[in-house]
C-alpha cells in the first residue's frame, strides 16, 4: 500500500523527510518576514541536528524517503516531465519577462546531469549575479543589486509536514496560507502526479489549486473513522468543508467523521499540531492555552453528495476526545507543566509539537527539558534530538515528518 495513515500513533513504517540545505544560507535579516522566518539558522549544524533526526528513526524500524530524493527520480522520467516542471516553478517564482525566463531556464539546465541537483537549486533559490554577464538594458537591470534574488528560496522545506498531508489512503495536496509557502506544494504535485511508485495508485482529496487554504499541520488521523482538522491562521473553514466533502465521496475513505477544531488565530498557535499531539492511546500532548471550553464543529456526511451535516460542539478537549474515540479516561500533558514561564519558552520551542512512532514513544526536541521530564514521569517513552538551530524555524518534529505509512 503506496499510503497508509490511519492513525497518529500506530507504528511507523515509512516517512517524507527534507534534509535542510542552501535555502537557509538565502535567507538574510530584510526577508525573513516574508519567508516567514524569524532567525536564520546555522545550516552546517541544522544539518547535523536533522541528520540525528533520520537516524533516530531508522535505529526505530522506520524507512526515511527525501522529499528532493523523489523529485529528482521524477525528474528523470523524461525531457517533457523535466521542461514542464521547469516552466512553472519559474513561473511560480514570479519571473515573467521572457528574457529572465529563458535565462533561467538556461541556468537551470546545467544541472541536467544531476537531477538531484537541479532539484536542490530550484528549492535554493537564485541570485542575480549567479546568472553570470547580462546585457543591462533594461530599468529593472540597471536598478537591480547582484544580490538581488530572482527566484526567492524555500526555507520551511524542512517542515514536511504542510504541502501535502496523508489520509487514510489518500494525500490532501494542499493551497497553502502564504505565496511564499505554497511553492512548496509543486513537489508534491508532480511526485503524486508522475512517479511510479504514487502515479493513478493514491487517491487526491484536496488540490493545491483550490480557492481555500489548508495546511497538513492542521490535519491529524485521530483514528480511521475520525479526522481532526484545525481552523486556524494557516487553515479555513471553506477548506476543512470542501476536504470533508472529498473524503466522504470517497469510497476507499473509511472516515466518517471531521471534527474542525477552531483554535486562536496566532502564529504561536500557528497550527493544530502546535498545540495538540497524540502520543499514546489514551494520552496528548497540549498547550495549557487551548484547555477549558473549546468549539469544535463535528462534520458528517449529509443527505446528498454535495452536502454535509455539520453540529457545534462545545466542551473540554478530554470530553470530546474521550467521546468521540471511545475512550474512557483521556490525559493531556500539558506542555511546560504547570510554570507558565516554562509553558510558554517550551511552546515556543515546539514542546507540545512531538512525533509518535509507536504507541507510548515519541521525538522530541531535546531543549524541551521541563516538558520532556514530565513525559518520561507519564511513562511516556521519550527520544530527544539536539534543537538548538532546527527550532528556530518553528516547527517540532512532528512538522519535519510526513508518516507516508504506519502499520
Amino acid at each position: 500500500m503506496e499510503i497508509n495513515v490511519k492513525s497518529e500513533i500506530r507504528p511507523l513504517k515509512k516517512v517524507l523527510l527534507h534534509r535542510p540545505g542552501k535555502e537557509l544560507e538565502n535567507l538574510t535579516p530584510d526577508t525573513l518576514d516574508r519567508l516567514l522566518f524569524d532567525d536564520i539558522p546555522f545550516l552546517d549544524i541544522a544539518q547535523e541536528e536533522h541528520d540525528a533526526f533520520a537516524q533516530t528513526l531508522r535505529d526505530n524500524g522506520v524507512e526515511v524517503v527525501y522529499l528532493e530524493d523523489l523529485m529528482a527520480e521524477v525528474l528523470e522520467l523524461n525531457d517533457e516531465i523535466r521542461d514542464q516542471f521547469l516552466y512553472q516553478w519559474i513561473k511560480e517564482a514570479g519571473i515573467c519577462t521572457d528574457k529572465y525566463k529563458d535565462k533561467i531556464y538556461n541556468f537551470m539546465m546545467k544541472y541536467n546531469d544531476n537531477k538531484k541537483e537541479m532539484v536542490l537549486k530550484s528549492m535554493e533559490g537564485i541570485v542575480l549575479q549567479e546568472l553570470g554577464h547580462m546585457k543591462m538594458d533594461s530599468l529593472v537591470d540597471l536598478m537591480s543589486s547582484p544580490s538581488t534574488l530572482i527566484a526567492d528560496p524555500m526555507p520551511n522545506l524542512y517542515f514536511t509536514r504542510d504541502p501535502f498531508a496523508c489520509i487514510g489512503n489518500g494525500v490532501s495536496i494542499n493551497k497553502m496560507y502564504s505565496q511564499t509557502r505554497n511553492r512548496e506544494t509543486i513537489y508534491g504535485e508532480y511526485i503524486f502526479r508522475y512517479h511510479p511508485d504514487y502515479k493513478d495508485k493514491v487517491q487526491k482529496y484536496y488540490d493545491r489549486y483550490g480557492k481555500f487554504h489548508v495546511e497538513g499541520g492542521d490535519i491529524l488521523n485521530l483514528n480511521d473513522k475520525v479526522l481532526a482538522v484545525g481552523i486556524s491562521q494557516r487553515t479555513e473553514p471553506a477548506a476543512v468543508e470542501m476536504l470533508a466533502k472529498n473524503i466522504f465521496a470517497s469510497e476507499e475513505a473509511t472516515i466518517d467523521t471531521v471534527l474542525a477544531f477552531d483554535i486562536p488565530n496566532t502564529r504561536a498557535f500557528m497550527h493544530l499540531d502546535t498545540v495538540f499531539t497524540q502520543i499514546d492511546v489514551d494520552k496528548f500532548t497540549v498547550h495549557p492555552g487551548i484547555l477549558g471550553p473549546l468549539v469544535v464543529y463535528e462534520i458528517k456526511k449529509g443527505d446528498s453528495k454535495d452536502e454535509v451535516a455539520v453540529k457545534k460542539v462545545e466542551d473540554t478537549l478530554e470530553t470530546i476526545l474521550e467521546r468521540y474515540l471511545e475512550i474512557d479516561k483521556v490525559t493531556l500533558i500539558k506542555c511546560g507543566g504547570e510554570d507558565r514561564i516554562a509553558s510558554e519558552r517550551e511552546q515556543w520551542n515546539d514542546g507540545s509539537n512531538t512525533l509518535c512512532i509507536a504507541p507510548g514513544k515519541i521525538v522530541t526536541y531535546q531543549r524541551n527539558t521541563v516538558t520532556n521530564k514530565l513525559l518520561k514521569e507519564y511513562g511516556v517513552s521519550v527520544l530527544e534530538i539536539p534543537s538548538a538551530e532546527l527550532s528556530r524555524g518553528r516547527g517540532g518534529p512532528r512538522c519535519m515528518s510526513m508518516p507516508l505509512i504506519r502499520e
